[in-house]
């Protein structure tokens, strides 16, 4: 048979066969459309009982079909609802996750602080007795501004330990000099120039330096861990597009239409819908590895130098070290005092009377001993609870750009290419787009408007800069300005206050004039012997002239009239 002649034959059978199906699929019911669609909560009077034409359909093929209108409706708002459940099933594992994390630690830093407190109340009660506990408060507003670092911000370590130490020296000059009385003004002038001093060693220096790094990695770490829960429960809450929608309902709904209820979404289809849907979401991922990565860093510090179990677990050891420290240098000290704040007055004979040694702290205070001291707050260890969350910051890095790849698997997606591709049964063909919002342009199954990025979204990737460059900067051991991650937004700053700055002036206890100008220079004169001159006021010569003045007279000057003055040196 010539080609000519079979060519009509062919149009011919073609017609009949699909006359044929077209009068199947007019006879057929929408009786497992009709179970199909009521399984998921809806009317069964939604749907028709027979197939009708497509043509009205909005979003699904208009071949003949067992859908309306209003089925496509209620379906779309099932498959917003359905997209948010699978992307909140995920993100809320997350989110519990670190939320859990973030009490222990949070937990185990209060604990710890407790711990420390009672262990030092205790143990300095029983080994200094009353002289302790009449001094007791200046050890409570220790922890107290430490707690309240910790918990809210607002408190200047660094000045804080300052003024710990100088409250700790007023006591212990009164209690190493009780033949004396002393003013305010006088143990002002003591407590003034604690740090040029260094009554109590070094141990202060240390310290300083001990607790600064390991609250500051403490606080922002912990932060940072809720940073990670308030970040996820933000982004997680975001709503689906209208374009997302319907291409959602589109992938997972339009193949009941076609009696096809059983029928899969092909995997690269489900990642080219996703990928449109989470666009913004994706565009989280860059900023939110850097803070992972920042995490981990800081983690790695909490774990070594800037452990603030090692700090706080013996830091009544390094206290009552300070205290004997300056025990033992007492009388060196207590010269230069005298040399520059002047001479005190002699106290009443029966005070003066009273030996040093029975208003001293005389007993040297050692740590516990291995079985005694606790080790551990919350029920666990730092390191134990670094460990642990470490895993887990590892674990989410690249959560969402992974979003639709993980959102694309299980049992709703097809394995092979016998799979729903959007219009039929059959391979899907197209490329799988990249991810974030610019690569979706050319995607061919979601409408997305990559000139109108979710503001909510924006808003947590500069949260997330912001708390990684926090992060950093306590790596390297530096205070932060904190803020508050609570709804009223209150927050502190906390830091020393001497970045850049010459913040500590000598203190030369040989002459009584330093580099700090006194409030007054001593100025001789013919007819009254001499004359108090405001040092700001003193002409050329005059500076150097009182210098060698002072040096000769300051043994002699008596605290009532003129040793006060030299506090300011």
């Amino acid at each position: 048979m010539a080609a000519s002649d079979a060519l009509p034959l062919l149009c011919t059978l073609a017609l009949t066969v699909a006359a044929l199906v077209g009068a199947e699929l007019k006879s057929r019911t929408c009786s497992e459309v009709r179970l199909a669609y009521s399984s998921k909560g809806f009317n069964l009077n939604d749907v028709p009982h027979q197939g009708v034409s497509g043509a009205h359909l909005k979003v699904c093929p208009q071949s003949f079909t067992c859908c309306t209108p209003e089925m496509e409706e209620k379906l779309s708002q099932l498959s917003r609802s359905d997209l948010k459940a699978q992307v909140s099933k995920l993100s809320s594992a997350l989110q519990s996750t670190f939320t859990q994390r973030h009490r222990r630690f949070d937990q185990f830093f209060k604990e710890l602080l407790d711990n420390a407190e009672k262990s030092l109340n205790d143990m300095f009660t029983r080994t200094y007795g009353v002289m302790y506990m009449q001094n007791s408060e200046l050890f409570k507003k220790f922890f107290l501004d430490l707690k309240n670092y910790y918990v809210q911000g607002g408190v200047n370590l660094e000045a804080m330990l300052s003024d710990f130490w100088a409250g700790l020296l007023e006591r212990m000059f009164v209690l190493v000099n009780v033949q004396y009385d002393f003013s305010e003004e006088y143990l002002e002038c003591v407590s003034k120039h604690t740090e040029q001093l260094k009554p109590f060693g070094d141990v202060p220096r240390k310290l300083k330096l001990q607790v600064t790094r390991a609250f500051v990695a403490a606080r922002t770490f912990a932060q940072g861990l809720a940073v990670i829960g308030d970040v996820i429960g933000k982004v997680s809450a975001v709503n689906a597009s209208p374009g997302c929608v319907q291409a959602a309902m589109k992938m997972m709904y339009c193949p009941y239409c076609s009696w096809q209820m059983a029928l899969k979404p092909c995997h690269n289809y489900c990642l080219n819908v996703m990928k449109g849907c989470l666009a913004n979401q994706a565009d989280l991922d860059t900023e939110w590895n850097n803070f992972m990565d920042a995490m981990l860093n800081l983690a790695e510090r909490l774990e070594g130098p800037f452990n603030i179990e090692s700090v706080m677990d013996p830091i009544d050891v390094k206290i009552s070290d300070a205290i004997m420290n300056m025990q033992e240098n007492s009388m060196q000290v207590s010269h230069k005092v005298f040399q520059g704040c002047g001479p005190p007055k002699l106290a009443v004979a029966s005070r003066a009377a009273r030996s040093v040694s029975d208003s001293v702290f005389n007993t040297r205070f050692r740590p516990y001993s291995p079985d005694e001291r606790p080790t551990t707050a919350a029920g666990t260890s730092l390191d134990r609870l670094v460990t642990e969350v470490k895993k887990k910051l590892k674990f989410a890095k690249k959560f969402w750009s992974a979003l639709p790849e993980n959102v694309c698997t299980g049992e709703r997606i097809a394995s092979g290419d016998e799979c729903w591709n959007g219009t039929a049964k059959s391979r899907y063909e197209s490329v799988v787009m990249g991810n974030g919002l610019a690569n979706q342009a050319a995607n061919p199954d979601v409408e997305v408007d990559i000139t109108k990025p979710d503001v909510v979204i924006r808003r947590q990737i500069m949260t997330l800069r912001i708390m990684t460059n926090k992060l950093k900067s306590a790596h390297n051991g530096n205070d932060v300005t904190f803020f508050d991650m609570s709804e009223d937004g209150s927050g502190g700053e906390s830091g020393s206050g001497c970045e850049r700055q010459v913040c500590t002036s000598d203190f030369d206890f040989q002459s009584p004039i330093t580099r700090r100008p006194p409030l007054f220079v001593e100025k001789h004169d013919d007819s009254s012997g001499s004359v108090k001159t405001p040092a700001s006021s003193a002409e050329p010569g005059v500076e150097e002239e009182a210098d060698a003045l002072n040096s000769a007279v300051m043994p002699q000057v008596s605290s009532e009239d003129k040793g006060l003055q030299q506090c300011a040196f």
